[in-house]
């Protein structure tokens, strides 16, 4: 029944979903564009990536689409496609810092246009000091604490164990304290 509601949301007919037929890419993209654009900008911390990150997830499911039988599966496997390409983009922007050919991001703009002042200040310190994390523990933090996520899903989205995500998370965690108070991301 949960497979027959996802593929109704998802605009596919109950035959096409019974019969194994490929999900609709531009249904699929509908309803889940926000939501993978939403979980880009909480992880990069910049919205000039996010475009690019969504149409990167977007072309991977073009290809992969193809092997989801279950409508239900769609959600989870985006994110998944989506983690793996935030991870790249991660690693490639701190080789970029490491040359030096990496621009200091305009953080201010990931925190809400309403929100007051002190706070878009204090977001884009923790985005900088984000920004100093492995890929791996910026990922799992980011899924704890920004996204709200239990450790049991983040240990699912990122295929890794209960262990893994606890020692991540502790590590940035410690990472975080250490440099926000010491103001080390203040640049």
């Amino acid at each position: 029944m949960e497979a027959m509601r996802s593929s109704r949301e998802l605009g596919l007919s109950s035959e096409a979903a019974q019969a194994g037929g490929a999900l609709p890419l531009d249904a699929v993209f509908r309803q889940f564009v926000a939501y993978v654009g939403a979980i880009g900008l909480r992880m990069l911390g910049r919205r000039d990536e996010v475009d690019d990150l969504v149409q990167d997830v977007f072309l991977a499911a073009t290809r992969g689409l193809r092997q989801i039988s279950d409508p239900g599966a769609v959600k989870a496997w985006l994110i998944t496609v989506t983690l793996r390409l935030v991870r790249r983009r991660l690693r490639w922007r701190r080789l970029q810092a490491r040359l030096g050919l990496d621009g200091a991001a305009d953080y201010e703009e990931v925190a809400d246009p309403s929100a007051p002042p002190d706070m878009k200040a204090l977001l884009a310190r923790v985005y900088r000091a984000l920004d100093e994390l492995p890929a791996n523990q910026r990922i799992a933090w980011t899924l704890r604490y920004v996204q709200g996520e239990r450790l049991e899903t983040i240990a699912h989205m990122t295929d890794c164990s209960l262990a893994t995500v606890k020692r991540r998370i502790a590590a940035a965690s410690d990472m975080l304290r250490k440099t926000l108070v010491d103001g080390r991301a203040e640049r």
